[in-house]
């Protein structure tokens, strides 16, 4: 897979106006990679894990389909991982019966099918499927393709945001106009009755006077129930404001949601951009640190790329080191925290400051005694380096969802330095 692969599918993404249009991006992405495969999003119902829907492209329209599929009637194994979300999972020998029951487009002929859960907000919201024709020799689209389908899931779940911000707006506008509409209504209705009964009071005769008060005696206990009436909507009034307010606090945490997904997206598109370039390796090693560097809003962070001499890591790229500490710097695998990362392939996160502190090994002079994330670069069963990231910048901690999103990061610099050659150029460039 080229760059200019995931440079062109980052601009579409980037500038689709709804899901369908982000589907046929994808789809377009797909056929640069193998003509005769398809790709489909398929929806989820939360309530029961039943897939419902199975959006696929055609050219450039999508076609929804309705579908009445199970989870639980794959495998337990590939039910998990699609659960688990962010890597695919191939489905096995009953591939092309599977896709019929999907109501995949027909390859024409035997095929593989590999399914990846889309989660959004910690629950399955999507599953993506990857229907291509079975081959004996050369390697699989879906082994090409997860990058591809890495960058749609942040498109997708921006989507998503913007569906539900758009609903949650709708809903409030609803009931705030039906809440002022009985509000009206009601008080239109004493208006009228109050006024009939003042019209007649003038009526001249002393048995319609003894009536006529008995009526406004009667329509001022109506009164009086009209204005309870009316203080329990203004209670109700109240507790939709509330319900608003609510409501905003919700969309202000989406919105941030959303701008994070937006400055990922947006650093990709840059760091794809110098890729594509073919620029100097200083300025692409700095852009590949800068990328998880800045997503992450570490202060503190170091790249370490494979040398050339067994179980030996160099420094390629620094933000924020001592000054004594200079690109080209070797570390053995094993030795400090890089070293044993490199050496397990396992990513280590330290999310407090007091864990640091009581554990020898974390006081390296790549990294701080605070929360951290050391992550492994691993590409086809491949050790290419190791990231350190460290000093967050507002939050301080690192969690357990931020491993996540630097597994995605880590898999596109992985592409990009294995394509550039960026180890082996890098070095001579240093030396």
């Amino acid at each position: 897979m080229s760059e200019h692969t995931l440079v062109s599918l980052a601009h579409a993404l980037s500038a689709a106006a709804d899901r369908d249009a982000a589907i046929v991006a994808l789809s377009e992405g797909l056929a640069e990679l193998d003509r005769a495969a398809v790709v489909a999003c398929l929806e989820v119902d939360a309530r029961d894990g039943r897939l419902v829907a199975c959006h696929a492209a055609d050219r450039s329209d999508v076609h929804r389909v309705p579908v009445d599929v199970a989870l639980r009637q794959f495998a337990s194994e590939v039910v998990q991982r699609v659960m688990a979300g962010g890597t695919f999972s191939d489905v096995g020998e009953e591939a092309d019966t599977f896709a019929r029951m999907l109501r995949l487009p027909d390859l024409g002929e035997p095929g593989e099918l590999a399914l990846r859960g889309i989660r959004i907000d910690g629950e399955l919201s999507a599953v993506l499927a990857l229907y291509e024709p079975r081959r004996v020799f050369g390697p699989r689209v879906t082994e090409r393709f997860s990058a591809l389908a890495a960058l749609f899931d942040l498109a997708y779940g921006r989507f998503v945001e913007r569906e539900a911000r758009a609903e949650s707006a709708r809903t409030l506008e609803d009931v705030t106009q039906r809440v002022h509409g009985e509000y009206l209504a009601r008080l239109t209705r004493l208006e009228v009755q109050l006024t009939e009964a003042r019209d007649a009071a003038h009526v001249v005769g002393a048995e319609e006077t003894v009536q006529r008060e008995r009526d406004l005696a009667r329509v001022a206990e109506e009164g009086r129930r009209s204005q309870s009436r009316l203080r329990a909507l203004e209670h109700q009034v109240t507790a939709a404001v509330g319900q608003l307010e609510l409501a905003h606090i919700e969309l202000h945490r989406r919105s941030e949601g959303l701008r994070q997904r937006t400055r990922t997206i947006y650093l990709l598109d840059r760091v794809l951009a110098m890729a594509v370039e073919q620029v100097d390796p200083r300025r692409l090693a700095d852009g590949l640190l800068a990328l998880v560097g800045d997503d992450m809003q570490a202060l503190r962070c170091s790249l370490f790329l494979r040398a050339p001499e067994p179980d030996t890591l160099y420094l390629a790229a620094s933000r924020g080191l001592a000054p004594h500490v200079r690109n080209g710097s070797r570390i053995t695998v094993g030795q400090g925290v890089a070293g044993r990362v490199a050496a397990t392939r396992t990513p280590l996160l330290v999310v407090d400051a007091s864990d640091a502190q009581a554990e020898p090994l974390l006081r390296d002079e790549y990294l701080t005694t605070g929360s951290f994330i050391s992550f492994p670069l691993v590409l086809r069963g491949e050790l290419l380096g190791v990231i350190n990231l460290t000093n967050r910048a507002q939050r301080g901690l690192f969690v357990e969802e931020d491993v996540e999103r630097v597994r995605l990061l880590g898999l596109v610099i992985s592409l990009i330095a294995v394509e550039a050659r960026l180890p082996e150029q890098l070095l001579v460039t240093i030396a």
